[in-house]
């Protein structure tokens, strides 16, 4: 692996195992001296000081990021299954893509309903889908989850209907209590009146 390949001659598998080579050697390209203060991460900064040994290269030191490091051009960007990623955000951008050379990678911002959608178009297209490890699995799941919120729904509304009818039967009970006490008082008054004047 170590000899030099010719990019042109070179088939798309060797140079991806090539690159995998590469990357399995690739130390971590790290701050100088971020461990000595809170506030710097370790997110990569050219060297720049005049006494520096990472910018003059000293051995025993950290690595300095160059293009060495870096795969060969025609395998960069690709999967490692030799296939260009496109992100889908919805199933206009299934069309047009090759399963042969592309495989989709839905977007986290898509909800599950439409990535369910989106899973049932590529599955008719052949497209492999690579944040899904099983999709028949995952389609299984979330349709039996919207049935299971669906009769929850179903029940919910049943026992509100059913609650509103007894509140109506309650209201119409306390109507004619109310009625029926509103005729004992005006009896009574009347039975005060009479009363007074038979004295």
């Amino acid at each position: 692996m170590t000899k030099r390949l010719n990019k042109k001659m070179a088939s798309i598998k060797d140079l991806l195992e090539l690159r995998r080579h590469i990357k399995s050697k690739k130390p971590d390209f790290i701050r100088q001296d971020f461990h000595k203060k809170k506030r710097l991460s370790r997110k990569w900064r050219r060297p720049k000081g005049w006494h520096s040994k990472i910018r003059l290269n000293l051995r025993g030191r950290a690595k300095k990021a160059s293009i060495g490091y870096r795969s060969p051009k025609i395998v960069r960007g690709l999967h490692k299954s030799g296939l260009l990623q496109n992100i889908i955000r919805s199933v206009n951008d299934l069309e047009g893509l090759d399963p042969k050379k592309n495989c989709g990678i839905i977007s986290s911002s898509v909800g599950t309903k439409k990535r369910v959608v989106i899973l049932k178009k590529a599955k008719e297209l052949g497209l492999n889908i690579l944040n899904i490890k099983s999709p028949d699995k995952y389609i299984k799941e979330v349709e039996d989850k919207i049935n299971l919120r669906k009769k929850a729904k179903e029940v919910k509304t049943v026992k509100e209907k059913d609650a509103k009818k007894v509140e109506k039967k309650e209201e119409k009970l306390t109507e004619k209590v109310d009625e029926v006490s509103k005729k004992e008082i005006e009896k009574k008054e009347k039975d005060k009146v009479l009363t007074k004047k038979e004295i």
